[in-house]
């Protein structure tokens, strides 16, 4: 066969069955579990709950698995097994079922795989939600007229009910706090940290004192509307996990190693320039290095997102995470493990995300100077007042925690998570998923666009666009041969026969060639389907089969891509906002120009590898440029990360996805287009907010510092503060 259009994530499915073995005897020794080992594979096409039931059903059912556990969110399936069971095994029970899968080394994940932070949260925040009612219900029956022995024991079980949920529940606040105090920093937990404590003190000393007010009321609201901002906020940075260890993770874990005549399966990091590696059909390549013996056909579209598989034989040199499509291949290492191509570019991915990570929220900024603002007036107000009333201390230190209570960054810490959640489910409901916090401001802030081809552009499917110009007689012939490869093409040709109802030949002798493609007998003829050069064809720089009959000229069965549906009305739409749009691809030149004519891109370059992509993204921002980069495969992750702002469809690998801010969770990319107009709202609806919070705090400092607000009041004002900011960021709805 010759080309084929083959996505990123249809080629690390291929290498799935052959590429993925148990981990080896040597590597479970060294982790001392020779009992059970544990394995962990990815599951790209897993979405609801019959999923996870169905999955682990039939995982758990397998014979040597002890357990089996789905993390839906993170698309992974944990398995505890015996030793002999491998992870081909797990893969091909999974495929019976209709779940594609391949293995992630579980060394190379983050340890975080639970959402424990996420659910501390949402733990103290129903602790707090629920103390937070009881004392109201205890308050307004002191506010009622409760006098007295009445009043002070309302009081005494408000402070039964309050202190323990503000030491359980403030434990995000006060352990930040107490680390910017180690730093000798003041960061905005540090006031937030005080005004609680000061306000369950405070309230206290006027219990114990038979005082007419206590605030204990106040502390757990404070508490409970601060523990909701910190949990807006965690949940819009929570989904967007490490693209480098994504892409870490899909390196081979293991390799086939021929040393003394003999076959052995060894750790990827033990392997040694020199080493002679058999690379089985359907395999990922485990390290770099050069073809010694065999021949084959290589899906690099991971890598190059080249479309069009290439020739490998002899002396032709291969990357870690290629595909063998065809034949086995013997390789002779030359790099491996840390100075692979593919951990390079792991480590390129992680650089660029960390340079992202400059880009802090607007709320994250304003804070640094908001926070020793805040200490400054509270202590004022204390000094003040302390002289003026000749050392009354109680007063004193009232109208101090007051002034810090109604300063509290509350409905600054809301600001950018409510309209980010917000917006968010406008996005999710239009079939984008926000990633990170910032990426609605920073999409707002786009003015150019880059566009992968293969997968993101076009859905990376072949499809045959000349069967009705073959005649009746080579048609079924076709057919046949198709019918028995597993290449990308044949399958492609023979699902488009079948469409047309053709019925295949009777062709017999049927023999793969590797490398080259697959050949028969024919009514006595010999009958061939594959390379041009095989069949003395000549070759274009289109997607091409070519079918030979013993006696006749070769027939060429040209392939297109399918456009993905909204293509051409995203990238009109940014072309009507004043947008330049750009097309880069791996692929060959005459593909890439036909589909920047078909939709009006005058801007493409074809034949770029990662790195150019990245870099072109690069230059593109050294020119004062603000880019959104749209691509789906490994070979773009780079690009993504490296981008102001990035896009990836769902269908894309999971490290593409990963090093991606937002999405695409349908098929249709007119959504694209439409985020962009919605981030610009967000945008505004952030400034709004924090106007809010500015006007808020000039309107209501003052009415602290002179004394007339309590700490209760000065509580319920910075509760309306924030009620009015999640309001505002609703109206996005």
């Amino acid at each position: 066969m010759t080309a084929s259009p083959v996505l990123a994530e249809r080629a690390t499915a291929s290498a799935c069955p052959a590429c993925i073995a148990a981990p080896s005897a040597e590597r479970l020794a060294a982790s001392g579990d020779l009992k059970d080992a544990r394995l962990v594979l990815s599951l790209p096409t897993a979405h609801c709950a019959v999923c996870i039931s169905d999955v682990e059903r039939t995982l758990g059912g397998y014979p040597g698995v002890r357990s089996a556990r789905v993390n839906l969110t993170m698309k992974r399936v944990s398995v505890e097994a015996e030793p002999d069971v491998t992870a081909e095994d797990l893969i091909a029970a999974l495929d019976g079922i209709g779940y594609e899968a391949h293995e992630l080394d579980p060394g190379m994940l983050s340890a975080t795989e639970t959402d424990r932070r996420g659910r501390d949260l949402l733990m103290r925040i129903g602790v707090a939600g629920f103390a937070m009612m009881n004392i109201m219900l205890l308050s307004i029956a002191v506010w009622s007229g409760a006098q007295d022995a009445t009043r002070d024991l309302f009081h005494w079980i408000s402070a039964a009910i309050a202190l323990p949920t503000v030491i359980f529940a403030g434990q995000p606040f006060f352990a930040s706090a107490w680390t910017s105090l180690k730093a000798r920093r003041l960061g905005m937990d540090v006031p937030i940290s005080l005004a609680i404590i000061l306000a369950s003190s405070i309230s206290v000393y006027e219990t114990m004192h038979s005082g007419h007010h206590a605030y204990f009321d106040a502390a757990v609201m404070l508490t409970f509307f601060l523990l909701v901002g910190r949990y807006l906020d965690y949940r819009t940075r929570a989904v967007a996990r490490s693209a480098a260890e994504e892409l870490a993770a899909l390196e081979v874990a293991r390799a086939t190693v021929l040393r003394d005549g003999a076959e052995h399966v060894v750790p990827v990091g033990e392997l040694m320039p020199g080493d002679l590696v058999r690379i089985p059909p359907g395999a990922r390549v485990p390290a770099d290095g050069e073809v010694v013996e065999g021949t084959s056909e290589m899906d690099r579209s991971v890598l190059t997102g080249e479309s069009l598989p290439v020739w490998a034989g002899p002396g032709v040199t291969l990357s870690t995470g290629e595909v063998n499509l065809t034949g086995p291949l013997t390789l002779r290492v030359t790099a491996a493990g840390r100075d692979s191509s593919l951990h390079r570019m792991a480590e390129l991915v992680s650089l660029a995300e960390s340079a992202k990570n400059k880009y802090t929220s607007l709320a994250e900024r304003a804070a640094r100077a908001y926070s020793p603002l805040v200490h400054l007036l509270s202590f004022a107000a204390f000094a003040f007042w302390m002289w003026r009333t000749g050392g009354d201390m109680r007063y004193a230190v009232n109208i101090s925690a007051a002034v810090l209570i109604i300063t509290c960054p509350c409905a600054l810490g809301l600001a950018v998570p409510a309209v980010v959640t917000a917006a968010s489910g406008k996005l999710f409901r239009g079939g984008m998923l926000i990633k990170d916090g910032t990426a609605l401001e920073r999409l707002a802030e786009v003015d150019t666009v880059v566009f992968d081809k293969t997968g993101t552009l076009t859905q990376g499917t072949p499809e045959p666009v000349n069967l009705s110009d073959l005649s009746p007689k080579v048609l079924p012939v076709a057919a046949a041969l198709a019918g028995a490869s597993s290449h990308p093409l044949a399958r492609a040709l023979a699902d488009g026969a079948a469409a047309m109802g053709v019925t295949p030949a009777g062709v017999t002798d049927l023999r793969e060639v590797p490398g080259y493609g697959i050949e028969g007998q024919w009514q006595g003829c010999r009958v061939r389907l594959g390379r041009a050069d095989w069949l003395g064809a000549e070759a274009g720089d289109v997607t091409a089969t070519h079918l030979g009959i013993e006696g006749q000229p070769p027939v060429s069965i040209r392939f297109a891509d399918r456009l993905r549906p909204g293509a051409e009305d995203a990238v009109r739409a940014f072309q009507a906002q004043g947008k330049p749009v750009w097309l880069v691809s791996g692929d060959v030149e005459g593909a890439v120009a036909r589909l920047a004519e078909r939709l009006g891109i005058t801007n493409w370059r074809a034949g770029v590898l990662p790195l150019e992509k990245a870099a072109l993204v690069g230059d593109l921002t050294a020119g004062g440029h603000r880019v959104l980069m749209v691509g789906d495969g490994l070979n773009d992750t780079a690009a993504l990360a490296a981008a102001h702002v990035s896009i990836s469809p769902a269908s894309a690998l999971d490290a593409a996805r990963t090093a991606s801010d937002i999405v695409l969770l349908g098929q249709d990319l007119a959504p694209v287009a439409e985020a962009v107009r919605i981030s610009t709202k967000a945008r505004r609806r952030i400034k709004e907010n924090f106007a809010i919070s500015l006007m808020y705090n000039v309107v209501a400092v003052p009415i602290a510092l002179v004394g007339l607000a309590t700490p209760l009041a000065a509580a319920l004002a910075m509760s309306l503060s924030s009620i009015t900011v999640s309001l505002n960021s609703l109206r996005l709805k």
